[in-house]
This record gives C-alpha cells, sequence and structure tokens, in this order.
C-alpha cells in the first residue's frame, strides 16, 4: 500500500461531495489508493453536516470515506497543535496540527486560514 501524502480538509471533501465530476474529485481519483487520508477532526466535520442528509448524500459520503481512510488525532497531533498560533473556535487549527505532525500535505480550499501556520504544505485541487 501506498504511504499517505495528503490529508484532505473538510472542505475538500465536501467539494468532492458535491460535485464527483469536480476538479477535486479528479485529483483525488488520480492518487495513488492509499496515499490520500483525512483527519478524524474534518471526518466529524463532514459528519455533522450530513445530519439532514438523504440517502444518496449519505452514501457518497459512505464511500468517500471508504476510499480516503480516516487517521485518529493522536498525542503527536495534539503536541503540534499545542505549538499553532492560537485562534479560538477553529477546528482549523486541529486539521493543520494532524498534518504537520504527519508530514502530510493539507489539501484546502481555505488556505488564507491556514497562511499563519509555518512549515504546513498547502495544495489547493478546487483550482
Amino acid at each position: 500500500m501506498t504511504e499517505p501524502r495528503f490529508l484532505l480538509d473538510s472542505n475538500i471533501c465536501l467539494y468532492i461531495l458535491a460535485d464527483f465530476a469536480g476538479a477535486a474529485a479528479h485529483r483525488l481519483a488520480e492518487q495513488a489508493q492509499g496515499s490520500v487520508v483525512t483527519s478524524a477532526i474534518a471526518f466529524a466535520e463532514v459528519e455533522h453536516g450530513l445530519q439532514l442528509a438523504g440517502p444518496a448524500e449519505r452514501d457518497a459520503a459512505v464511500a468517500l470515506f471508504e476510499a480516503v481512510e480516516v487517521l485518529p488525532f493522536d498525542g503527536l497531533a495534539a503536541v503540534n497543535y499545542a505549538r499553532l498560533p492560537f485562534r479560538p473556535a477553529r477546528f482549523d487549527r486541529l486539521i493543520a496540527a494532524h498534518a504537520l505532525a504527519l508530514d502530510l500535505t493539507l489539501v484546502t480550499n481555505n488556505a488564507r486560514d491556514f497562511a499563519d501556520i509555518p512549515g504546513l504544505k498547502i495544495e489547493n485541487w478546487t483550482l
């Protein structure tokens, strides 16, 4: 199995779920199996957003997270979080810390929220 290279932010997961023919979905399809993962934090955000979803949306999310492994937020991620510039009520910081802990490139359409995090590698798959 391929080693992970990319960690999907919740907003990229939503782009993929909203448009399986879109740029983000195409970029995901181009990656080797196992090279794209997501954080349990991003997974929780997506799940929260799907509370009122219908069966088709729920099935799409199940398929996405079967293809993209959800990694647990662990102690190393917590240590990285403690080192980041603090912003209250921002799950983005936890997701960034997880990407840093695993030395993965964060895939997001919200680079502005991550701009002040030293050493974080970012790609935008919506372009």
